[in-house]
């Protein structure tokens, strides 16, 4: 089993465990990576919704490695202070991560979505979460690696004198580690959402000033958290790691049971602060 296998059957426990998925839908999606479960289940915590700002975005194609089409949904802004390559959770590119990408560009940075399951035919092409996972589960990880940078590539074809970040949630936290560890120097900045660190990740490759984002309730987030600031302060990157106190893992998800709307908001504002510093250079 590799890393990022592990941390997806992690994910669908923790879901089983907190009441977000029966016994029987969480056996159903281990088995498709080929694993069981017998975790308890537990109340499922209650998120509160709220209303991010309008977004419009794009669904695009473009250049991938080895002469692939990638997929994506493009949100421009109107102001000129970077471009982001948002990177999604383990359930794809569904409707919550083109949001997200809408609401950077709303605040002054275009944004693109990838969807790391376009040689799949896309997010769209498979029938539910479970498939969604069991397909992420069985993708090589140096194709994640290879797709990223060709969203940085398209980031920067449609950018050209633009600064670069990434962000990413969950599964796509762990992806923006990766791509920091698989040496991508066109990043000026980079915020991943609790998401795995890889095993022996080494960052001296990379030049982007790092905030990474935790829950303090989130089990897995020690052990993690502290290989990261390991590699960050080995690399000598600018670099901050934020814990919130009372937010779960997935708490910037306002779709998800986990949501925490205060915690969401004050994460916004600092990775927008921080974007500002290292992206934009300048202040709000």
């Amino acid at each position: 089993m590799t890393e990022l296998q592990r941390y997806l059957a992690e994910e669908i426990a923790e879901d089983h465990a907190d009441g977000i998925l029966t016994r029987r839908e969480a056996l159903r999606r281990l088995g498709l990576l080929g694993l069981s479960t017998s975790a308890a289940a537990k109340t499922p915590a209650k998120g509160t919704s709220t209303e991010w700002p309008p977004v419009v975005t794009q669904p695009i194609t473009f250049a991938g490695p080895e002469g692939r089409t990638l997929m994506g949904a493009w949100a421009p802004a109107a102001g000129r202070r970077g471009g982001v390559l948002v990177i999604h959770e383990n359930r794809g590119l569904n409707d919550h991560i083109p949001l997200v990408a809408g609401r950077l560009a709303a605040s002054g940075y275009s944004a693109l979505a990838i969807d790391l399951l376009s040689e799949e035919g896309g997010t769209g092409a498979l029938p539910g979460e479970a498939e969604v996972g069991a397909a992420l589960a069985g993708v090589p990880p140096e194709r994640f690696d290879a797709d990223m940078k060709a969203g940085v590539s398209e980031l920067r074809r449609r950018l050209p004198r633009a600064r670069l970040a990434a962000i990413g949630f969950c599964f796509g936290g762990g992806m923006v580690w990766r791509l920091l560890a698989a040496g991508e120097r066109r990043l000026a900045a980079a915020a991943p959402f609790y998401g795995p660190f890889p095993e022996k990740g080494d960052l001296r490759g990379s030049r982007a000033a790092v905030l990474g984002v935790y829950g303090a309730l989130d089990t897995r987030v020690g052990a993690t958290r502290d290989a990261a600031r390991a590699a960050l302060k080995a690399a000598r990157l600018p670099h901050e790691l934020v814990t919130f106190g009372g937010a779960d893992h997935a708490f910037f998800n306002d779709t998800g049971a986990r949501f925490n709307a205060a915690a969401a908001a004050e994460a916004y504002r600092r990775v927008l602060t921080w974007f500002d510093l290292f992206v934009a250079r300048r202040p709000r």
